[in-house]
């Protein structure tokens, strides 16, 4: 159920490396870019996976049959940390339709938070492939949340949750939660660690923050 992609070397690794580092990290121009470019890989590799039908096309010089998508995948993202990693997998499935979820940690007094989902606007997700994306998975939590709550648009036929750096407690959640024959988990690195507060260690902090700037906890 589960591809690591990091585990061979690429270029993939290189981004993630600049991704995890705090003296890159402070410029977020290149923070967001470097997690386009892993979005782009991620839907590259997803691609070759996919459906292909040949399709027939007239050139200035003669007809050539070329291995065209049967169909087109729905990406989903979690806002707001997913956007970077969505438009790079758009970059490449350019047609897609796109869902967006709306979620955050709502937090308590005591430290502890629960997942809240907003809203979804998502197109009819019935038998088609859907590409779901975060780029941390930490505790699963709030990926199974997004997933249980995008089915209401339909049931896809299989699901990609994609992510840069996931922690094996999160892999193991939504291992537990959704059936291996309906999905699969695409990782770029995988992390053991979690902190108290739900962060991944050594992972590489708020990707939210890191890309938009800091917010005000609520």
């Amino acid at each position: 159920m589960v591809k690591n992609l990091g585990l061979h070397n690429s270029l993939l690794n290189q981004f993630i490396a600049e991704l995890r580092d705090a003296n890159i990290q402070v410029d977020s121009l290149r923070f967001r870019r470097n997690m386009e470019r892993v979005g782009e890989i991620f839907a590259y590799e997803i691609s070759k996976e996919l459906e292909y039908v040949t399709k027939e096309v007239t050139t200035s010089l003669g007809i050539s049959e070329v291995n065209i998508l049967k169909s087109k995948p729905i990406l989903a993202t979690i806002l707001r940390a997913g956007l970077p990693m969505h438009y790079g997998m758009l970059n490449y499935f350019d047609t897609a339709d796109n869902a967006f979820i709306s979620a955050y940690r709502k937090h308590s007094k005591d430290g502890t938070f629960k997942i809240k989902i907003e809203y979804i606007s998502s197109p009819d997700i019935t038998d088609k492939i859907l590409i779901l994306s975060d780029p941390m998975l930490a505790t699963g939590a709030s990926m199974v949340l997004a997933y249980q709550e995008i089915l209401n648009c339909g049931k896809p036929r299989h699901t990609y949750f994609t992510t840069v750096v996931a922690c094996t407690q999160g892999i193991e959640y939504i291992r537990k939660h959704v059936s291996k024959h309906d999905a699969s988990i695409w990782v770029g690195a995988i992390d053991e660690e979690l902190t108290a507060q739900s962060y991944i260690v050594p992972g590489l902090g708020d990707a939210g923050d890191l890309a938009f700037g800091s917010k005000v906890q609520y």
